[in-house]
């Protein structure tokens, strides 16, 4: 009887470990699907027209009148085949911008013909976006300078940029963290212009790798959403020189978190020479390699 038992305990135990053997596979397997969704998803959102890929130019307005188009003589010059010499001119005063378009030029703004439109004020919260043939543009605010976000739809960019690299999806980096509350409501963040400015923020996401801890600072990002901007040594190697970004859901009552590195992507400025990046602060310059994520563009 008792070999029986003990046959019958065996025989358990070895299907026990066959049924969570076969359960962490299937679970592998459905989070990495997970991630080539995440992926796909990315991919669409950076390539979209709000995306980054297709901005064609970043122009910083003076005081007063800035003439645009195609002609050297412009404050504002974009030189491509078959732009108009002079598309319109931008006035900027006392903070607020005003758009009034070159006589022979149709520039829209939704379904409407524009003359002369105000696009920025100071004391508004988004910009609205002008059209003009594949062009989109909007105003733009970073500190004391105030600048032009232009688009094409039709940049040769969006044609080059068919995925991009990653390190191998391990479930390994996705963390179980928790967000330990500063004393400090702000951090201190420098954007790739040289301007630092203060950003509201929670405290620090804390958590382990192989056994050692470490902590990122996190910076608010809307009401559901905590954003880390990072370094590790694989910057300027595999990964985006200047580092990353990853979001966290913001945590209940009980503070924990988790981190998922397999989701931490580029930076805006990975895509375009004209996008105006958040740098990680120095205290999020970890000391280890993060081998999860996106890699460096390359298109």
């Amino acid at each position: 009887m008792r070999v029986k038992t003990y046959s019958a305990l065996v025989f358990l135990i070895c299907m026990f470990a066959v049924f969570s053997s076969t359960a962490q596979q299937q679970s592998k397997k459905e989070y990495k699907k997970e991630i080539e969704r995440w992926d796909a998803e990315r991919l669409e959102s950076v390539k979209s027209p709000t995306g980054w890929v297709n901005l064609a130019g970043l122009f910083w307005l003076k005081n007063g009148k800035n003439n645009f188009g195609s002609a050297s003589t412009n404050e504002l010059v974009f030189s491509n085949s078959g732009f108009p010499s002079i598309l319109g001119t931008f006035e900027l005063q006392d903070e607020k911008v005003k758009w009034i378009t070159a006589s022979g030029n149709e520039v829209w703004y939704k379904k409407n013909k524009v003359d002369e439109m105000e696009v920025f004020n100071i004391d508004s919260i988004t910009s609205p976006t002008l059209s003009y043939s594949t062009y989109r543009w909007n105003i733009i605010k970073r500190e004391d300078k105030i600048g032009v976000r232009f688009r094409d739809l039709n940049n040769p960019a969006l044609a080059a940029l068919t995925h991009i690299n990653r390190f191998d999806v391990d479930p390994k980096w996705k963390i179980n963290a928790y967000l330990e509350p500063s004393s400090f409501s702000t951090v201190a963040i420098t954007n790739v212009l040289g301007q630092t400015y203060q950003q509201a923020s929670p405290g620090k996401i804390v958590f382990e790798v192989d056994g050692k801890t470490y902590k990122l600072d996190a910076v608010e990002e809307g009401p559901e959403l905590l954003q880390v901007i990072f370094g590790d040594e694989t910057n300027g190697i595999e990964s985006y020189p200047s580092g990353r970004f990853l979001y966290v859901t913001r945590p209940g009552a009980d503070g924990k978190v988790v981190i998922d590195f397999n989701k931490a992507f580029n930076p805006p400025c990975a895509f375009s020479p004209f996008a105006t990046c958040p740098l990680p602060p120095k205290q999020n310059i970890l000391p280890i390699r993060i081998e999860a994520g996106e890699k460096n563009v390359h298109h």
